[in-house]
């Protein structure tokens, strides 16, 4: 499709969309922060408690981007 292979497609689906799902989520975190009044320390918790997964995802990424690098 438009000279692009399904593996590239399929890598900028990956990186793009994913990156752009995870901001979403991280506004939807802080809108359940302010819709809750949940302050400083309570905004703090929930993207404590719920990014972590986004951030656990985001450390994989570069984890094998510096593991793919060590051997070559």
């Amino acid at each position: 499709m438009f000279g692009y292979t399904e593996e590239q497609i399929s890598q900028f689906g990956l990186t793009v969309g994913v990156t752009a799902f995870m901001v979403y989520m991280v506004f939807i975190i802080l809108q359940l922060a302010r819709e809750s009044k949940a302050g400083r320390f309570g905004t703090f918790v929930l993207l404590l408690g719920l990014g972590v997964g986004l951030i656990g995802f985001a450390a994989k990424g570069l984890i094998k981007y510096f593991l793919a690098g060590v051997g070559d």
